[in-house]
């Protein structure tokens, strides 16, 4: 693994019946970095971030994350390697999967201490500066039902961050919204950028690729097509996917 590199996937192969999802794929994200994965519909995008967090299991291959190396079979290591890193790694998805019985705050200090086992006052405090940094303190005794759909993404955003994961990775986090909610989305998630928080995007908002991203990754039929700076894969995209990508930009 390279001294820079946060995460990295080797040859990561992945089926679902006759389908190759994943065709040995191979990627390094670096730490403090915002690398975007672009592509067509069914291209591998979203299967790429279920298996870093192992959401999905994998063929062959594997992925390391620091000094955690997580193998595609079934095996006692495999499920080690997947605890520590899902205490490593967030996730924000579509939909936002928020705890409906829970109100904002609840939503947010829930993981640290369940899950990590953190004191509720610390954690408490800690979650009231991410509600504050996200926007939603105000809506802190809230319940999700009563919230917009930007509203509700910027809660799943502080509650991945309360967990304090070394990458979060966002699954078209804006695609269910309007384009006034997806503003309010995106407009956190180049804060966090901007800040150094490390982050893996699935996303087909160009503008975004284009003026946050520090890497791009495009997909096609399972496969990495093409990578690079995204001021040079916009202006002088080599591969055929990326050009139909960029047409419409």
């Amino acid at each position: 693994m390279s001294d820079s590199a946060m995460i990295e996937l080797r040859e990561i192969r992945k089926r679902f019946g006759s389908l190759q999802v994943l065709d040995g794929v191979t990627m390094s994200i670096a730490s403090g970095q915002v690398s975007v994965l672009l592509g067509p519909s069914g291209s591998g995008k979203s299967t790429i971030l279920r298996t870093i967090n192992g959401l999905e299991s994998f063929d062959s291959g594997e992925i390391r994350l620091g000094d955690v190396v997580l193998e595609g079979n079934p095996s006692k290591s495999r499920e080690a390697a997947l605890t520590a890193i899902r205490r490593r790694v967030g996730m924000v998805f579509q939909q936002f999967h928020l705890f409906p019985h829970r109100s904002v705050l609840e939503n947010v200090i829930e993981g640290p201490i369940y899950v990590l086992g953190q004191d509720r006052a610390l954690v408490t405090s800690r979650a009231v500066e991410l509600l504050r940094r996200v926007g939603m303190l105000e809506k802190a005794d809230s319940r999700p039902a009563s919230l917009s759909g930007g509203q509700q993404q910027r809660v799943a955003i502080a509650r991945a961050l309360a967990m304090q994961p070394d990458v979060i990775l966002f699954d078209e986090p804006t695609s269910a919204l309007d384009p006034e909610m997806t503003a309010e989305v995106t407009s956190v998630m180049i804060d966090l950028a901007k800040s150094g928080q490390t982050m893996v995007v699935v996303t087909h908002d160009m503008s975004f690729a284009r003026s946050v991203a520090s890497q791009l990754f495009v997909l096609d039929r399972g496969t990495i097509v093409e990578s690079g700076k995204p001021d040079d894969l916009f202006a002088d995209p080599k591969h055929e996917t990326t050009r139909k990508l960029l047409m419409n930009r």
